[in-house]
């Protein structure tokens, strides 16, 4: 693996508020500044990949949530049934 690719893979790896400390933590080095343009590239780059991890979980989240009020809502409709 390329060490890009390894990055993108560990980020995958780490659960959401792993991936959203360290997201804080990118950020906030970036934002002191101090930084060569190429540490600040590649500290952008894995902001992005974190983010992307971020919205995965949330994503997921949301759907797992409209899942469960679906099938809540359809057994309270059964139950108006009877």
């Amino acid at each position: 693996m390329t060490g890009k690719t390894e990055r993108t893979a560990a980020a995958e790896a780490l659960g959401y508020e792993q991936a959203r400390d360290e997201l804080i933590e990118v950020v906030r080095r970036l934002e002191a500044g101090g930084t060569s343009l190429e540490e600040s590239l590649a500290l952008w780059e894995r902001g992005e990949e974190l983010a992307k991890v971020c919205r995965r979980w949330l994503d997921g989240a949301r759907a797992r949530l409209d899942a469960a009020l679906a099938e809540e809502e359809q057994e309270g409709v059964r139950d108006d049934e009877n």
